[in-house]
């Protein structure tokens, strides 16, 4: 899927080996996008973003429908991609797609089949991809 849309600016953690990075929307929704390494594992990471905004009193996985979501989806790509350029030595990505309502949490959710769509714009073609449920593996190809 082409990304057509124009990605918001984003904050990148004050020194590289950070892994929260912020951006805030024309709406004013503040999100993060964080990359956690596994402690048995420095070369996996996990990927999670949210909505920070106190409003949303502190469901990072809330709904939010402001009509943004393909810039937002554009940042994150942005985002994602800055960190693997950063970070080369990573051979293994993952993230969860939370489900919404009555969605089952072992079928993809609509959260899921939407991440989906970017993941060979974030990765290329030197990736893996792995679906198990609502959680995405993506592993270098060797």
């Amino acid at each position: 899927m082409p990304i057509l849309a124009q990605p918001y600016p984003f904050t990148p953690p004050a020194i590289s080996s950070g892994s929260v990075y912020l951006f805030n929307t024309d709406s004013g929704l503040e999100y993060e996008v964080r990359f956690a390494r596994k402690k048995d594992n420095l070369l996996h990471c996990t990927i999670a973003f949210g909505v920070l905004n106190e409003e949303y009193e502190g469901e990072e996985y809330v709904v939010v429908n402001k009509g943004e979501v393909f810039r937002v989806m554009a940042t994150i790509v942005d985002v994602v991609r800055k960190y693997i350029s950063e970070h080369p030595n990573v051979r293994s990505f993952e993230y969860t797609g939370e489900p919404t309502g009555k969605e089952l949490e072992n079928r993809p959710s609509k959260r899921m089949k939407l991440y989906d769509r970017y993941l060979i714009d974030i990765f290329g073609p030197g990736w893996n991809f792995n679906r198990k449920g609502n959680k995405m593996l993506i592993s270098k190809i060797d």
